[in-house]
């Protein structure tokens, strides 16, 4: 949008919403309510914690990307963790509309080194767990109140906060490594610094110095000083908080992701470190491309409902529940069938505008360092060659990527 001019979209509507099966609907939301209050995740971890509470989970397991992806532990992890935001930071909690989980955060920064820094506004919603990992962990940072005020910034300067702090983490370690300059910074930009974290946060959001390239992203960033192998993400897009070499299926999530490096179109973690539906064996890559297939599918489906994606953080919450409330609310009559073929239709439409904007199999990729830096709970590393493969079959598409004749006409692509 930014690149568009473009400062915001703006709908409002005049009429009632009118509902197809008034009881029908009502009845479902009922059971959905139901169920996500059965999931521990969705009734007692997300509602308690918020999104932070998978911090000391996330690092337990070895996973947590520290000092922008060097390490995959953070030894001062609690000290940024969902449990210790609730005992300090915290001022309530907060939901979206009628939403049973309200695992929204409402924080106060009140230490007056940050007060003072940047923005006059020291209160606001989250961090939320990407944010004060990667603001965190990944910046080799435990201040809360830096990660808080920074986070604060990027919502007044409407910047997404992973992609900020990747590009800060970025930025830190071209820094150590001698290759970004000082004198182009402005200021040490060490691992830690949390000065720095709240300092590059602003010049990025208001293109100032330094923060003018940063803007751009961290790959840029990273190009920009010839070290674009320290950058962290996928397709250009910066990689959210979850390391795949302990976890293989997230790298393959990544990089079949067709909006780049992303948690939010098929969050593995659930199955593979939260045992929601099934708990699987994060190490090994047998089972996994279908996994990341079928949940892509279904996020697809979910994001296109209206609903949250945190539904389906509860056991039972699956195509039938969406089923219920979308037939009855609108009317249709889907079947689950139906449902589950829209989702791969969803999938198959973005893989064709990649590939028509000039994406190919090439860029179905991570980072050198997953790929050949062993890390994670057991020093593995990504084995996403062992996986890719067997994706592109089961999507139907050839040894290339590309949907075949036959998969694009039995989606109705033709």
């Amino acid at each position: 949008m930014g690149s568009k001019k473009l400062k915001a979209i703006a709908v409002r509507g005049t009429g009632r919403i009118m509902l197809a099966d008034k009881e029908g609907f009502h009845k479902a939301v009922l059971h959905a309510r139901d169920v996500l209050r059965a999931g521990p995740v969705t009734s007692e971890a997300l509602p308690t914690y918020g999104t932070a509470v998978l911090v000391n989970i996330i690092n337990e397991a070895k996973i947590l990307p520290t000092n922008n992806w060097q390490v995959t532990s953070f030894e001062n992890a609690n000290k940024i963790s969902g449990e210790t935001i609730a005992e300090t930071i915290l001022t309530r909690k907060k939901g979206c509309f009628a939403c049973p989980i309200a695992c929204g955060r409402l924080t106060q920064v009140t230490d007056p080194k940050y007060m003072g820094m940047g923005s006059p506004k020291n209160i606001g919603e989250g961090p939320e767990y990407e944010t004060v990992e990667l603001m965190g962990a990944s910046c080799g940072i435990d201040n809360l109140e830096a990660i808080t005020k920074a986070n604060y910034l990027c919502n007044e300067l409407g910047m997404d906060s992973i992609s900020a702090a990747a590009t800060v983490a970025t930025a830190m370690e071209l820094y150590e490594k001698g290759y970004l300059p000082e004198k182009d910074l402005g200021l040490k930009a060490n691992f830690g610094n949390a000065d720095a974290l709240v300092i590059l946060t602003e010049k990025m959001g208001k293109r100032e110095g330094i923060g003018d390239i940063m803007a751009e992203g961290g790959y840029r960033l990273a190009e920009k000083y010839g070290h674009t192998e320290l950058f962290m993400g996928v397709k250009k897009l910066e990689a959210p908080a979850y390391d795949p070499r302990g976890v293989q299926s997230m790298g393959l999530q990544y990089a079949t992701s067709n909006r780049g490096a992303c948690h939010v179109r098929g969050y593995a973690i659930a199955n593979e470190i939260l045992g929601v539906h099934v708990k699987t064996d994060p190490l090994v890559t047998e089972g996994k491309a279908e996994m990341v297939k079928a949940l892509q599918d279904i996020t697809a489906v979910i994001d296109s409902s209206g609903l949250c994606l945190f539904v389906a953080l509860a056991p039972n919450f699956l195509y039938e529940e969406i089923q219920s409330l979308i037939n009855s609310d609108s009317g249709a009559d889907y079947t689950v069938e139906e449902l589950v073929r829209i989702g791969e239709r969803i999938s198959n439409l973005e893989r064709l505008f990649n590939l028509k904007a000039g994406f190919t199999k090439a860029d179905d990729t991570l980072p050198k360092r997953l790929l050949e830096e062993p890390g994670g709970p057991k020093g593995d590393v990504c084995r996403l060659n062992e996986m890719l493969p067997e994706y592109y079959q089961l999507r139907g598409w050839d040894e290339n990527g590309v949907p075949t004749t036959d998969k694009m006409s039995g989606l109705g692509l033709e």
